[in-house]
């Protein structure tokens, strides 16, 4: 590079400069908030005998904020079979439990603000399938309704 050539462009980088911002500088949720939910756990606490597993889950969230106070999220989350040690009468103990498919639509109530977090609270209703297993037993899909209900602090 020419000398000469090196005094304009730095000229030019320090007057047309400016400030650049990687995030919206108001505090608070955007309009749009998607969460990813790469590693989870899921477990199957025992009843009357029967054993309890877990398996590993991951998901998936896209919240709509309707206004500063109420939004709207729909979930969906999966919980992938691992290997367990599952006892049904004459099957082996180490078998893998059923697959899961969990989905669900919130409404989110923003209850109060401090800087950039934001205290709320959720509930909503959905469904959970338990995917065909043939070898324990479940011989078919099966949808059950879910609900749930909660809260946090989103940062």
């Amino acid at each position: 590079m020419k000398p000469w050539l090196a005094v304009p462009i730095a000229a030019v980088m320090i007057i047309g400069g400016h400030r650049a911002y990687a995030q919206d500088t108001t505090p608070g949720p955007g309009l749009v908030e998607v969460t990813v939910i790469p590693a989870g756990a899921g477990f199957v606490a025992s009843k009357n005998g029967g054993p309890s597993f877990g398996n590993y889950g991951f998901g998936t969230a896209v919240t709509y904020n309707i206004n500063r106070v109420i939004g709207v999220e729909g979930q969906l989350g999966a919980m992938i079979a691992t290997t367990s040690d599952l006892q049904f009468g004459t099957l082996p103990r180490h078998t893998k439990a059923p697959n899961f498919l969990n989905y669900n639509v919130n409404a989110i109530v923003s209850a109060a603000r401090l800087g950039p977090s934001v205290i709320y609270g959720a509930g909503g209703i959905g469904g959970l399938t338990m995917f065909e297993r043939a070898g324990l037993g479940v011989n078919n899909d099966a949808t059950f309704l879910s609900g749930n209900v909660g809260g946090g602090v989103k940062w």
